[in-house]
């Protein structure tokens, strides 16, 4: 990356400011229409998601409903959080004021939040229906899951309001007096938080998951049994194929959600500052996983294809 060896402060009578750092023009156009690209495709993407799940009777399976709360987080995400962090990524001068520092700071929580909740009850909707599927049309109604999506995006909007609140800095004026960076030193409530928010679904996520492929592993075993058809049936065995597929599926999501979170979690719980260029920059790969979800889905959901190109060619 090639930059000026002027350097140049966002107030010229302050050296205590941000320092510019001046790219050449070409570097500077080519990456903002990279970044500009990647939240056009991550919006567009999911849109699709969202009106095929919406729009078609069909699809509405208490799964798909967890899939689309995923694709509206998603969403938030290609609209606000990746060109907002683009901006802060690109100017080393932050001109929006700390409110707008603050908003943005809680849409990146609060995506977060919502996106690792939904994958939570991802994780416990094909649980039930892997390892009891017996019961799960019992156990698991569309109803239920519209509540349990309720509570989720009401407990992380509030959540999250009192952790930006209470626990985020934002405002360091001898460091720099125009950035936005969060600054998280090794407090009880930032580790009750990391725990909250983190530790706890990723513990339940992995928990399930372990359980969903031993349980699947000894399914398999048993599929094409003669001992399987005859007591289950066929379609029983034909259900359980395909619950077994979905819940493979999913837990791609939820690697790839893993991925690419950890290079922010490690400079999150190590370095505690996220605020620098190279930080903010492993911040944004993050936000690459909102742009992975729907390209997942179109691998390997049949009923995506289907429905994107009927939407595509206004069918």
């Amino acid at each position: 990356m090639e930059i000026h060896d002027d350097v140049q402060y966002c107030f010229q009578d302050r050296n205590s400011s941000c320092r510019k750092f001046l790219l050449s023009t070409s570097i500077y156009i080519t990456l903002y229409i990279f970044f500009s690209l990647i939240s056009a495709v991550t919006v567009f993407l999911n849109v699709l998601v969202i009106i095929s799940i919406s729009h078609f009777k069909q699809l509405h399976t208490p799964t798909n409903l967890l899939i689309l709360s995923l694709a509206v987080s998603d969403l938030l995400v290609g609209l606000i959080v990746i060109p907002v962090m683009t901006v802060a990524i690109m100017e080393s001068c932050w001109g929006f004021g700390k409110y707008f520092c603050l908003f943005h700071i809680y849409i990146d929580f609060l995506c977060t939040s919502l996106s690792l909740g939904n994958l939570v009850l991802i994780s416990i909707d094909r649980y039930v229906a892997v390892c009891d599927p017996l019961l799960y049309h019992t156990r698991i109604t569309i109803r239920r899951i519209m509540c349990c999506i309720s509570i989720t995006w009401c407990c992380c909007i509030i959540y999250d309001a009192v952790i930006i609140k209470n626990f985020v800095n934002v405002q360091i004026p001898s460091r720099c007096l125009t950035e936005c960076l969060i600054v998280e030193g090794l407090t009880w409530g930032n580790i009750i938080d990391v725990i909250i928010t983190m530790i706890v679904p990723c513990s339940i996520i992995i928990t399930l998951y372990v359980n969903i492929f031993v349980v699947a592993r000894s399914q398999a075993r048993k599929v094409f049994s003669k001992e399987a058809v005859s007591v289950s049936g066929v379609k029983t065995v034909q259900a359980n194929k395909s619950e077994r597929k979905a819940a493979k599926t999913l837990s791609i999501v939820v690697f790839t959600y893993f991925i690419c979170w950890i290079p922010c979690l490690f400079i999150f719980l190590f370095l505690y500052v996220l605020g620098d260029n190279l930080s903010l920059f492993i911040r944004f790969v993050p936000l690459v996983n909102s742009l992975m979800n729907p390209i997942i889905y179109a691998f390997f959901y049949p009923w995506f294809k289907v429905t994107a190109k009927l939407i595509l060619t206004l069918k």
